[in-house]
């Protein structure tokens, strides 16, 4: 399963859903070197060269109406629409 988010389509996808997570990345996650954390408290992993090739996105079922996107800054400020990540959610 993929998911575009902005301009990266992340090929490895898994979702926690006890603690209501998507984890997201591309490629091998052994090439993240650098970890930040987004303005709305998700999570991002850099590769060496500054690129994002992580993604966890948290509270993702639980953050309140489920028709409103769910917002992420990576470093530009996306609004993903819940329908992009509904497959992760429900394939767990």
């Amino acid at each position: 399963m993929n998911i575009t988010i902005g301009h990266t389509t992340f090929d490895r996808v898994a979702y926690d859903a006890d603690a209501d997570v998507l984890y997201l990345h591309v490629g091998d996650p052994a090439t993240a070197v650098a970890f930040e954390e987004s303005p709305e408290g998700h999570g991002l992993r850099d590769d060496a060269a500054g690129h994002v090739v992580g993604l966890t996105l948290v509270n993702v079922r639980g953050g309140g109406d489920r028709h409103q996107p769910l917002v992420v800054t990576i470093p530009e400020r996306i609004a993903v629409d819940p329908g992009v990540l509904a497959s992760a959610i429900t394939a767990a």
